[in-house]
């Protein structure tokens, strides 16, 4: 069973906008903590931005070289996380995951099967 369905990925040219949509079905949305991985061929899957839950404050966070450029966000009413990503570059060309995250309050953790992103002219 898909818990956590990936859509929005695509093909972009350099300095182009996409936004990444995942619609979480575990029933623990709001109370998880949500995020972005992604895995370049032949790398390991790397963090891209996360976003704490609400009684933590929503706080996010970003690699390095993403920040300024991406912005992960979360509706708790629709069960659903984004990453818009804005100035898009071949580096970024992945495999983006979602990744729901309970383990710090005792819960489980999920990933979706992930979303093709390719940056390239």
């Amino acid at each position: 069973q898909v818990l956590l369905v990936e859509s929005g990925g695509g093909l972009v040219q350099p300095g182009g906008s996409l936004r990444l949509s995942c619609v979480d079905s575990t029933n623990s949305f709001s109370a998880y903590a949500m995020g972005w991985f992604r895995q370049a061929p032949g790398k390991q899957r790397e963090l891209v931005a996360t976003i704490d839950n609400r009684a933590n404050g929503g706080t996010t966070n970003y690699a390095d070289d993403v920040r300024g450029r991406f912005t992960i966000s979360r509706d708790n009413a629709k069960n659903t996380v984004y990453l818009q990503m804005n100035n898009l570059k071949s580096d970024d060309t992945a495999v983006y995951y979602c990744n729901a995250n309970g383990r710090p309050w005792g819960g489980l953790e999920y990933w979706g099967q992930g979303t093709q992103v390719t940056v390239s002219s």
